[in-house]
C-alpha cells in the first residue's frame, strides 16, 4: 500500500438549508484513502455516510453548505477548487460511481447498453462499435444473462439486481483509481453479491484501485474492508482496521451495530387461522417478439404455474436470485401484471369482482416497493404522501385527523414528526423506504406485499421494523407476503418460505426446515452465499 492517501479528506462539515432551517449532516469528518486500499464507512441510514461521499464527487445538491476550511485532495489536487468541466473529466475516468439507487441511476428512456458505452465515450477516443465490445465484455464480467442481447434493452426490462449489476459495469469501464461504491450490493441475492465483491477485488487487485465502500452490511464490511470507518449522526466515532473493530469495538454504538442481526423466528399463527389468499397454477408471460401472425409471438414465461396459500396472521417468505421471479409473482397476485391461474382473497374471486368492488378492495391489500424513491413522489411532501391512501379511502377523516395518523406511522417507523414537511428527496435511502412502509401500514390492511423492503435499511433499523412488523401483524391478523433477498431477514420474520428459480418452485417448506434442513442443491447454495445468516442456519 501507498505511503501517500490517493484520497484527503479534513475538517469536511456540512450542511443543508431546508423549510424547517440548517439541517447539520456531517461534523467535521477526516480520513484518508490509499490506493490499493478498501475503506468501509459503515453507519445508520442519516449518519452522513452518502452525504461525505457526494462532497468528494462535488455532487451535493444547491441547498448544501460546506464549511470554508474543509480540504478534500485527489492526488494533492484539491476537489473543492476545481471547475464544473473540470470534475466532469475527473467523474467516472478517475473517480467512478456506484449509486445506491440503480433504478433511477439511469435513463429510462435510453438502452442500457448505449447508456454504460457512453461513459467509456466521454473520456476515451474510441469507436462506437470499439465502447459496444467493450460494454458487452464489462457485462459478462458481472455476470448479466445474454450480454450481447442486454446492450439493446431498456432499464424497465431489468430486474433490480440486473440493474444494480449494469451500474457497477458502468463505474468499471474505465478502469477509475478510485470506485466509490455506495450500498453497491444492497438490490443484490446472496449468490450474485457474493460474486459481484469477488469481482470488485480482482479488478482492485489488478489495477491498483482504491475503494470507498458505502454500507449498512457488517457481513459484507467483514468480508471486503481493510479498513473501517463508524459514523453515527454526522460524526465519525470509531476508526480502526477491520479486524480490531470487529473483535475489539471501543465504542458502545459500534457494538451495537455489529450486534443488530436479525434472531429467532416468528411465533407460530393458529391452527384454525383462515385463509386469506389463495392461488392456482399462476402463471406470467411476457411478449418478447411480436409477429403479424398472432400464433407466432414469441413470449417469456416469468411465472411458471405457482400455487400458494396464506392465512391470516402468517408470513409467506419468497427467496430466490435476482430474476427468479419472485417480484412478478408477487405484482400479479395483486392485480399488477396481468396473469392466467385463479386468485381469491378471503374467499372471493378476485378475477370475478367489478372494478368497483377491485377499487374497495385496495385499501385490504397494501405493497411496500423495492425502490422508495421511484415509488414516492417527488412532488409531494412525506404528510401528503402517507396520507393519499386516507384521502382516497377515509374522505370522512378531517385533514387534522389524518396527519395525526401519519405522526403516529412515522413514529412507528422511527423517523421524527418533523419529517412530515419536507420532501422524499431530502432523505437517506433508508429514511425512504421507512416512509414507504409507513405508507403502507397507515390504512391498516388485511394484506400486505413486501418487496425487498428492508433492502435499503441499516441493520438497526431493520430489527426495529422486523420487530414493527410483528407487532402490527399479531395485534391486526395481517398476512405477509415478504419477497427478500436477505435470509437472515426472511428466517427472522416467515412461517414458510418458498424459494424461486427460473420462474418455478424449487423447494417450500416451514422457515426451520428451509434453513435447518435444506433438501435442494439451489436451497443450499443461497444459504451458503450468505455473509450475515446465522452459522446455525447453515449447518
Amino acid at each position: 500500500m501507498s505511503q501517500t492517501p490517493l484520497l484527503q479528506v479534513r475538517n469536511l462539515s456540512v450542511s443543508f438549508t431546508t423549510n424547517d432551517g440548517i439541517v447539520d449532516a456531517v461534523h467535521n469528518v477526516n480520513f484518508d484513502l490509499y490506493k490499493g486500499e478498501t475503506l468501509a464507512i459503515v453507519g445508520e441510514s442519516g449518519s452522513g455516510k452518502s452525504v461525505s461521499t457526494n462532497a468528494v464527487m462535488q455532487l451535493l445538491p444547491k441547498n448544501a453548505i460546506v464549511n470554508s476550511d474543509a480540504q478534500i485532495l485527489f492526488e494533492s489536487r484539491s476537489l473543492l477548487n476545481q471547475s464544473d468541466s473540470d470534475m466532469r473529466r475527473i467523474r467516472g475516468n478517475r473517480i467512478g460511481m456506484i449509486f445506491q439507487e440503480p433504478m433511477t441511476s439511469l435513463n429510462p428512456y435510453m438502452r442500457v447498453g448505449i447508456q454504460v458505452a457512453e461513459a467509456v465515450m466521454c473520456h476515451q477516443s474510441i469507436s462506437r462499435s470499439q465502447a459496444k465490445q467493450r460494454v458487452i465484455e464489462l457485462f459478462e464480467l458481472v455476470q448479466l444473462p445474454n450480454p450481447n442481447q442486454a446492450y439493446t434493452k431498456y432499464p424497465h426490462e431489468f430486474s433490480g439486481g440486473q440493474l444494480q449489476r449494469i451500474m457497477i459495469a458502468m463505474a468499471l469501464i474505465n478502469e477509475p483509481d478510485i470506485l466509490i461504491a455506495d450500498e453497491p450490493t444492497t438490490a443484490l441475492d446472496v449468490t450474485v453479491q457474493a460474486e459481484v465483491l469477488n469481482l470488485i477485488k480482482d479488478i482492485q487487485n489488478k489495477m491498483g484501485m482504491a475503494i470507498l465502500f458505502i454500507t449498512h452490511d457488517l457481513g459484507v464490511v467483514k468480508h471486503v474492508a481493510d479498513r473501517v470507518l463508524v459514523m453515527c449522526t454526522g460524526d465519525v466515532i470509531e476508526e480502526g482496521p477491520t479486524e480490531t473493530i470487529f473483535d475489539n469495538p471501543q465504542n458502545d454504538y459500534t457494538r451495537m451495530l455489529i450486534n443488530a442481526i436479525p434472531r429467532g423466528q416468528k411465533d407460530p399463527i393458529t391452527d384454525n387461522a383462515e385463509s386469506l389468499l389463495k392461488a392456482q397454477d399462476i402463471r406470467v408471460k411476457f411478449l418478447v417478439k411480436s409477429h403479424f401472425i398472432a400464433s407466432k409471438n414469441q413470449y417469456f414465461e416469468a411465472v411458471k404455474g405457482i400455487s400458494l396459500e396464506l392465512k391470516q396472521g402468517e408470513t409467506l417468505g419468497i427467496v430466490g436470485e435476482s430474476g427468479s421471479g419472485k417480484s412478478t409473482l408477487g405484482r400479479a397476485l395483486i392485480g399488477l401484471l396481468p396473469s392466467t391461474g385463479s386468485i381469491e382473497f378471503k374467499g372471493q374471486d378476485y378475477r370475478a369482482l367489478s372494478t368497483r368492488q377491485k377499487l374497495d378492495l385496495k385499501k385490504d391489500i397494501q405493497m411496500v416497493f423495492q425502490d422508495p424513491y421511484g415509488s414516492l413522489s417527488p412532488r409531494m411532501t412525506v404528510g401528503e404522501i402517507i396520507t393519499e391512501g386516507l384521502t382516497v379511502h377515509r374522505p370522512e377523516m378531517t385533514k387534522m385527523e389524518r396527519m395525526h395518523r401519519a405522526r403516529q406511522a412515522l413514529e412507528e417507523v422511527r423517523l421524527e414528526a418533523n419529517a412530515l414537511n419536507r420532501y422524499p428527496h431530502e432523505f437517506s435511502g433508508g429514511q425512504r423506504q421507512r416512509i414507504a412502509i409507513a405508507r403502507a401500514l397507515i390504512l391498516e390492511p388485511s394484506f400486505i406485499l413486501l418487496d425487498e423492503p428492508t433492502s435499503a435499511l441499516d441493520r438497526s433499523v431493520q430489527l426495529t421494523v422486523i420487530d414493527l412488523l410483528k407487532d402490527i401483524q399479531k395485534r391486526r391478523n395481517i398476512g405477509f407476503l415478504f419477497i427478500s433477498h436477505d435470509l437472515s431477514v426472511v428466517k427472522a420474520l416467515s412461517d414458510r418460505v418458498l424459494v424461486m428459480q427460473k420462474g418455478g418452485v424449487m423447494e417450500e417448506g416451514t422457515a426451520n426446515d428451509i434453513f435447518h434442513r435444506p433438501q435442494n442443491d439451489y436451497t443450499k447454495k443461497l444459504i451458503a452465499a450468505s455473509f450475515d445468516v446465522d452459522d446455525d442456519a447453515a449447518a
